[in-house]
């Protein structure tokens, strides 16, 4: 039985071969994926409804929906993505041809969190094949009725990928490393030598082993805790790497708002997923007389959307297992519940709720990477809000409502976080156009439509020069002058292509 190691091996000698890099084989696999998303709908609506309680319209909304959105935008612009970008030129480069060369750089490692596992296993996958990369994905083992579909049907959909489908283990010296298998899943088939995608399942222990071997490239969303493991194990090797991360996303509500405008969108997307988002509002930040009026209308909004008795809705979700419930519980004892709080450990539940009193850092110390149901924070003013965020670390997303555009405006220009709306909540993460990602402690890199293509491609500076007319260069060559120094940097600043010596 091949060991690990001579799967990696398989894995680069398919790049160092030039398999991924064609244009027909990256649609290929992007058209793959697409089917899986179509044949297997009702499948992973099941999965992540085993998984987190998942209703069919918010699977449908923020797994498969987005990763189909992510596939075909890739497959319609694949082409021109993957066109060399041309580049201004000077004048002592006229002649010659200078332009940006998109290429993959080779052996890819996706590692998955479990608040959404099939959107952030595909969508960062669609970016690592559209740009000609090998893929190693190591999906959640919480989320494991998710996990088992990515491990076991995903695969029959990408050339030749292989798979974690069966106990067996390869072995590493002194230590083994995860269950793989091949796509078919037989006992007697080998890894395919040609394979350029393959499944690692595990927890953390296979998880820090896989981090010991050389990758040309990570990918991780998860805590900032685990993070900062990843990325010392990335520059071990002097990997490049993006790194998706939380953080505690303010949401300033000033004076002006209806509140139950404010209450409905912020409710709708606080509770989203149990409130299992890394970009959902952890703290509101508004005055007194705003949060008397905010809490009766977030309950207002709980009922509507869910009903007297929430924990009988089919639209709310749950805590994804015993250990995140568990924390999230300890969280109620942080302050005093102004909303909800009731819970039922058997089926990890817990109401809706808000805690007041309670200020965000000492909730993210409690929460750690788990994601709490927001508290109020008591400001007197604009500045006295901006000045609470700016003491904190930058946030992934932050959020800012207000009547006035010059209020929502000025959050946005005296803060920074990985990502901003205005009056609403994560629907900036709708549009692709956008990147998303995190600054400082909430992340680094970005990806989203062809900001993943990006992320995943290695920006290669070429210039093509003439192998004759060497009489130019003269200018350029010792013993060295004044005058030909003069004439070599009026050369060598950038003009257009029509620019002339004059």
């Amino acid at each position: 039985m091949d060991s690990f190691e001579d799967k990696l091996q398989q894995l680069r000698e398919a790049f160092k071969a030039g398999r991924t890099r064609p244009a027909e084989f990256r649609a290929a696999q992007l058209q793959g994926l697409g089917r899986f998303l179509q044949d297997n709908k009702q499948q992973l609506q099941e999965a992540l409804a085993q998984d987190l309680h998942k209703s069919a319209f918010e699977s449908e909304v923020s797994e498969i929906a987005i990763s189909q959105a992510e596939v075909d935008l890739a497959l319609r612009n694949l082409r021109s993505w993957m066109k060399d970008e041309k580049v201004s030129k000077n004048l002592a480069t006229q002649l010659d041809s200078a332009f940006i060369r998109k290429e993959p750089f080779g052996l890819v490692l996706i590692i998955v969190p479990w608040n959404y596992p099939l959107n952030l296993t595909l969508v960062p996958l669609v970016g690592a094949i559209a740009a000609g990369n090998c893929v190693v994905l190591k999906p959640s083992e919480t989320s494991k009725a998710t996990e088992k579909i990515l491990a076991e049907v995903l695969p029959r959909y990408l050339d030749q990928c292989s798979a974690i489908s069966r106990p067996g283990k390869f072995t590493m010296p002194g230590r083994d490393l995860g269950r793989v298998a091949s796509d078919a899943g037989s006992e007697d088939l080998p890894l395919s030598p040609q394979s350029c995608f393959t499944v690692v399942l595990g927890g953390p222990q296979e998880t820090g082993q896989l981090l010991e071997h050389k990758f040309d490239y990570i990918f991780f969303t998860g805590s900032p805790r685990v993070g900062k493991i990843v990325m010392a194990a990335a520059a071990k090797h002097l990997t490049p790497i993006t790194l998706e991360l939380g953080g505690k996303n303010p949401c300033y509500v000033d004076d002006t708002c209806n509140p139950q405008t404010v209450a409905n969108r912020v409710a709708w997307f606080r509770y989203f997923n149990a409130g299992q988002t890394c970009v959902a509002p952890d703290y509101v930040l508004c005055s007194q007389e705003m949060q008397e009026r905010l809490v009766p209308a977030l309950q207002n909004a709980i009922t509507r959307f869910y009903g007297d008795n929430p924990q009988t809705s089919p639209n709310l979700g749950r805590i994804i297992n015993q250990k995140h419930f568990k924390r999230l519980q300890g969280l109620l004892g942080c302050g005093r519940v102004a909303i909800g709080g009731q819970s039922d450990e058997g089926e990890r539940y817990i109401v809706p709720h808000g805690v007041s009193g309670c200020a965000g850092d000492r909730a993210r110390d409690a929460g750690g990477d788990l994601w709490a149901h927001p508290a109020p924070v008591t400001v007197r003013s604009l500045d006295e809000a901006i000045e609470f965020i700016n003491r904190r670390e930058k946030p992934l997303a932050l959020y800012a409502f207000s009547k006035r555009n010059q209020v929502v405006k000025q959050v946005l220009a005296r803060t920074s976080s990985g990502g901003f709306c205005g009056n609403d909540g994560f629907m900036h993460m709708t549009l692709s156009s956008l990147p998303f990602g995190g600054v400082g402690t909430s992340g680094m890199g970005r990806y989203h439509g062809k900001f993943s293509f990006d992320t995943f491609s290695n920006q290669r500076a070429c210039l093509l020069r003439s192998p004759g007319m060497e009489k130019i260069n003269d200018l350029r060559y010792p013993p060295y002058s004044s005058r030909n120094l003069r004439v070599l940097l009026v050369a060598m600043e950038e003009r257009c292509c029509s620019c002339t010596l004059l």
